[in-house]
């Protein structure tokens, strides 16, 4: 029952989202293409409810030369691909804002689990185990307040199982104030996965680089 409540409160968020935040869509667009080449959004290949496929929105943070369907903290050096503009639109989640059209028509909702890359096959499977394939991604979720990018696969999945078998509005108002407050401290953002050597293996850097879903 909640679940069709969900998407009720969906569609109309989005849409008040889409209308209030306009003059920011216009602004960021400008200046997306005054920085770089290049379209002004970027689409990716998701995994969507029960394992359908669908093009998530971004805005565009990285050149068009970088290697499609790969992620970032694979890619060799990724901060050579980083536009000026991308590099302010990731460390302030802005580059997430077109997602809200995935919301509006029913691809994505507010709150669930990060809807992965198509080809994590590891991810997906994991999330099987918890039914977390089984429910719309969403914008953020309970992994994203609890960790972010710095979980490992086993634990976001994890996580991602707690959030279905939890579901509520309550719960759906927690993972919303928990994104605002991970979004202004810029909690667990890893961009691009820990340099490892002799002094620092297994730890976290302090600096960043790119690694965002």
């Amino acid at each position: 029952m909640y679940m069709k409540v969900k998407r009720l409160i969906d569609i109309i968020l989005s849409l008040i989202g889409l209308i209030v935040l306009s003059p920011i869509f216009l602004i960021l667009i400008i200046a997306i293409k005054l920085d770089s080449k290049g379209p002004v959004l970027f689409k990716q290949k998701r995994v969507g409810i029960r394992k359908s496929h669908f093009d998530i929105l971004k805005f565009r943070t990285m050149s068009i030369d970088t290697p499609k369907d790969t992620p970032t903290h694979l890619l060799d050096n990724p901060e050579q691909y980083i536009t000026k503009m991308g590099g302010f639109l990731r460390r302030t989640s802005l580059d997430e804002l077109p997602q809200i059209w995935n919301i509006f028509i029913g691809q994505m909702s507010i709150i669930g689990p990060r809807p992965s890359l198509w080809n994590q096959y590891d991810l997906i499977a994991e999330r099987d185990k918890y039914g977390a394939n089984d429910i719309p991604p969403g914008l953020t979720g309970w992994a994203q307040i609890n960790g972010r990018d710095e979980l490992p696969i086993k634990v976001k999945a994890k996580l991602d199982g707690e959030y279905v078998e939890k579901v509520s509005f309550w719960m759906d108002v927690r993972c919303f104030i928990g994104t605002i407050v991970s979004v202004v401290k810029s909690d667990g953002i890893i961009e691009g996965g820990p340099r490892m050597n002799s002094k620092n293996k297994g730890k976290v850097p302090k600096r960043k680089i790119f690694n965002r879903n």
